[in-house]
């Protein structure tokens, strides 16, 4: 897959999976494909029902956003948007040293691994 590189010059962390590059909301996949894989994180917003989900959203953003604060990312867009209704870019965040911020926020507990039969589920 071919990606097209970005340059925002302004990035931040709107929770731990959605970004925004000068406004534009952006969707990281991690290592994954589009629609086949990426990586979840706890919800900031909508979830009423669990009051142990909003802690863990709120260290994931901050984790994010101290990612996003790293020297040589790099942003690769896909091409492809996602099936919300917002149809956020499908973007991989590079790390200087090849991994993905996807990748270390499952490598650091801040996120899970996500597939198309995967279950949001931070409370159980």
């Amino acid at each position: 897959m071919e990606y097209v590189l970005m340059i925002c010059a302004v990035l931040t962390a709107v929770d731990g999976d959605t970004v925004k590059c000068d406004g534009q909301l952006l969707r990281p996949m991690g290592d994954g494909a589009p629609f086949v894989s990426g990586f979840d994180t706890p919800e900031l917003f909508g979830k009423k029902d669990c009051e142990a989900e909003l802690p863990l959203a709120r260290a994931a953003k901050q984790r994010m956003q101290e990612l996003l604060s790293s020297e040589g990312l790099t942003i690769e867009d896909s091409g492809q948007v996602d099936n919300t209704q917002t149809h956020r870019p499908l973007v991989v965040l590079r790390l200087p040293d090849g991994t993905t911020i996807g990748q270390r926020m499952i490598d650091e507990g801040f996120a899970r691994k996500w597939t198309p039969e995967y279950k949001a589920d931070w409370c159980s």
